[in-house]
């Protein structure tokens, strides 16, 4: 189900997504909006999910890190 709503944006914004649409990079003013809305809900997913580890796990440290530097070929 959608549900329609009007939001105030600032003008630059509204060019933006604008600019967006015309060049085919969103299918609309809609779709750019959902999608942006879309992106911060996974964001927030993956804050949670890990959240969620630090708590299970406890933090990453600095030896956690030095390690996966290393086992990525970044140190």
């Amino acid at each position: 189900m959608t549900q329609k709503i009007a939001v105030s944006l600032p003008d630059e914004q509204v060019v933006s997504i604008r600019r967006a649409v015309a060049q085919g990079r969103a299918p609309s003013v809609s779709g750019f909006i959902s999608a942006a809305v879309a992106r911060v809900q996974r964001e927030d997913d993956l804050a949670q999910l890990l959240d969620d580890l630090d708590r299970e796990l406890g933090p990453v440290d600095d030896t956690d890190l030095a390690w996966a530097d290393k086992a990525l070929g970044l140190a």
